[in-house]
């Protein structure tokens, strides 16, 4: 090839390198879809938590494990106070009891409230509230709480006389309704079997 045609072939080669680039630039962007890391739920199997001394029995599923709750918030904890850990999906379901008396029932069914209200009415995009009744015939009320909240589970259970019992299902990650809902559904099922199972000893 000559000498003379070197350069009239690099221009040309230029051009359409340039051409190339130019038009490459100029393609619609498309966003990659907002995904999460791949969660896999262990099988769902259950047994009975039946301590001596507690005034209350349930079933929880077999990937959890028991703790005793020393300390709610920074205050002593109640003497049948007790969480719920399940470690391979960094949840905890916070268990509260406290007996009946002549004075404090409705102080109990307050706070119950309060705690899923005003705790989380500025956070939340929705709280519903229902009445249920378990096959056990106990009686409560179950809050989902829609949102980027702490919990979308809470709930209280009581006989109106002898016990009241409060659960709430929190996890150890930063608030985010997306990424946990594969989760958060997933150990409802768990929490609505607690209450569906639980039983007053008293």
């Amino acid at each position: 090839m000559p000498a003379s045609s070197r350069p009239l072939l690099s221009l040309i080669a230029f051009f359409f390198i340039t051409a190339f680039l130019v038009a490459g630039c100029n393609s619609p962007y498309t966003p990659r879809k907002k995904g999460y890391f791949h969660i896999d739920l262990p099988e769902k199997k259950y047994v009975q938590f039946d301590e001596p001394g507690y005034p209350y029995t349930f079933e929880y599923p077999v990937y959890a494990k028991i703790l005793k709750d020393t300390t709610f918030f920074d205050t002593k904890a109640g003497d049948w106070w007790i969480n719920i850990d399940i470690p391979s999906l960094n949840g905890r379901i916070y268990i509260s009891y406290k007996p009946i008396n002549a004075r404090n029932f409705d102080s109990l069914v307050n706070d119950g409230h309060k705690m899923a209200y005003l705790k989380h009415t500025d956070i939340a995009s929705g709280i519903n509230d229902s009445f249920m009744v378990t096959p056990n015939k106990v009686e409560g009320i179950y809050f989902s709480l829609k949102g980027n909240t702490a919990t979308a589970n809470q709930f209280f259970v009581t006989d109106s006389t002898k016990n009241f019992l409060r659960g709430a299902l929190y996890f150890d990650a930063a608030p985010n309704e997306d990424s946990l809902s594969i989760v958060n559904d997933f150990l409802k099922q768990d929490l609505k079997h607690l209450i569906n199972t639980l039983r007053w000893r008293n």
